[in-house]
């Protein structure tokens, strides 16, 4: 009894590998299939922060007071040039990376080199700006403190102006000792001492009646914008602002400090809730972590354009393929940035 075998010639129905599905080739098809799957990654996390921001909206930071430095501008309040300057750069390397691609389409090695060198130094200035916004992020810039029961107290001026811890802390004679295990404290545990003690702080206020308190719970516009709205809803009073507490008010809640609070990190932040530092670090994090390895990856399919590499193949689809991660790495941050700093 003989064994029918049927061939792929003989039934035309078998693939045997000589068609490329979807007109992509391999390497192409499964750099689409990481996108698509690390998108959806990315969007889990960026719905996770949505869904907690708009939760704790009335104690969400405000982007502009958070993100207003500018290198080599201190003190000058600048909310968000340095985030779109950062995003332009990224963006413009996306553009040089397109130039790169197209390059290898007509096969001018020297054009390619020159556009993907571009594109590295794009990502390079991207991701030192970001380490850049990390480290005034955690220094922080006035400080705050916090309440025995987890509110956050901002200071301010009679104009609402923001006021710097060190501007009117005191300082008194007192030993400040650190909770670590070899002091015996062995359940519990701080990391570094503030600059300055809650009672420095106390004393301080006391010192200058002209300060008030300022809560973290965000309200629309001004209390008297707030009041005029009650009685005209269509007012428009769209402006996000924070309150602002008497002088009364403000030594009652003083009053109750708890810890001093300098920048922001996993446990606590000055600018506001726990969780858009958490997310913050996280998200933008992640994304550096892309446009980092991204860069690494261009460095080396740079060196094979020097080395003439794909120049011996007569192609430069390996270029084509990691400008398709480069994209995707932008268009990324486009909603990072929208949700962490426009929203």
């Amino acid at each position: 009894m003989g064994t029918t075998v049927t061939t792929a010639k003989s039934e035309g129905k078998t693939w045997g590998g000589g068609n490329e599905p979807m007109g992509a080739s391999y390497g192409k098809l499964m750099m689409w299939f990481f996108i698509v799957s690390d998108a959806l990654t990315f969007s889990g996390f960026l719905a996770a922060y949505g869904f907690s921001r708009f939760k704790f909206i009335e104690t969400w930071p405000l982007p502009d007071e958070v993100f207003n430095h500018f290198p080599f501008m201190h003190g000058v309040n600048a909310p968000m040039y340095y985030v779109a300057l950062m995003t332009f750069i990224l963006i413009f390397s996306s553009v040089t990376m397109v130039l790169a691609v197209d390059a290898g389409h007509h096969l001018k090695k020297g054009k390619v080199a020159f556009y993907m060198f571009l594109t590295i130094i794009g990502g390079l200035i991207f991701v030192g700006s970001q380490a850049w916004e990390w480290k005034n992020f955690i220094k922080g810039e006035y400080g705050a403190v916090e309440t025995h029961g987890g509110s956050l107290l901002q200071f301010v001026d009679n104009t609402g102006k923001r006021v710097k811890l060190e501007e009117f802390a005191a300082l008194l004679p007192e030993d400040r000792v650190q909770d670590t295990r070899d002091k015996g404290v062995w359940f519990s545990s701080e990391a570094s001492l503030p600059t300055y003690s809650v009672a420095e702080i106390q004393a301080g206020f006391k010192a200058h009646p002209e300060l008030l308190i300022r809560t973290e719970v965000i309200y629309e516009g001004s209390k008297e914008q707030k009041a005029d709205k009650k009685l005209h809803p269509t007012l428009n009073s769209k402006k996000k602002q924070k309150s602002i507490l008497t002088r009364e008010e403000s030594e009652a809640m003083l009053a109750n400090a708890h810890y001093v609070v300098e920048g922001a990190n996993l446990t606590r932040n000055e600018y506001g809730s726990k969780l858009f530092a958490d997310f913050f670090f996280f998200i933008t994090g992640f994304h550096g972590f892309h446009v980092f390895s991204g860069v690494v990856i261009n460095i080396i399919i740079f060196f094979n354009v020097i080395l003439g590499t794909y120049e011996k193949r007569r192609s430069y689809e390996m270029v084509e393929k990691v400008g398709l991660y480069w994209h995707f790495v932008d268009l990324v941050w486009v909603f990072v940035f929208t949700f962490f700093y426009l929203v």
